[in-house]
């Protein structure tokens, strides 16, 4: 038997007290939520608060675990988290191009990829907390 290769991640959406959203501008997939993986030795809430600064420059609270997107062939588990800012200026990195705050509706629009639109719509309806979604 091989041993299992799982990438576990993790990622937050945050709202600042405007109610709008924090993006990401990633080199590879366009405008998404600040995430990433989680390190060995590492719990899910603080790869999200660590993911969160690194790319954006933001410091943020988790203020809510919502649910996880697991993608079953790529063995990848992706848990979402809500959280609120507390510190730094949207910055940018060597994994992101740009950062900035916009209004939910145009934020989802912005969003390149459909999937990641879908989590940022469920972390939003916290009638479906917590969720699972296996694609």
């Amino acid at each position: 038997m091989t041993t299992p290769k799982h990438i576990v991640s993790a990622a937050t959406i945050v709202l600042n007290e405007q109610q709008e959203i924090l993006l990401i501008k990633g080199p590879k997939r366009g405008w998404e939520m600040p995430g990433g993986q989680v390190e060995e030795g590492e719990s899910l809430r603080d790869a999200a608060i660590r993911e969160t600064k690194e790319e954006s420059g933001i410091d943020i609270e988790i203020t809510k675990f919502c649910g996880i997107f697991q993608n079953v062939n790529g063995s990848i588990c992706n848990n979402l988290f809500l959280g609120n800012p507390i510190g730094g200026e949207p910055t940018t990195s060597s994994e992101s191009l740009e950062v900035g705050y916009f209004p939910i509706k145009q934020a989802i629009e912005m969003v390149t990829w459909n999937n990641f639109r879908q989590r940022i719509q469920y972390c939003l309806n916290q009638n479906m907390h917590p969720f699972l979604v296996e694609f």
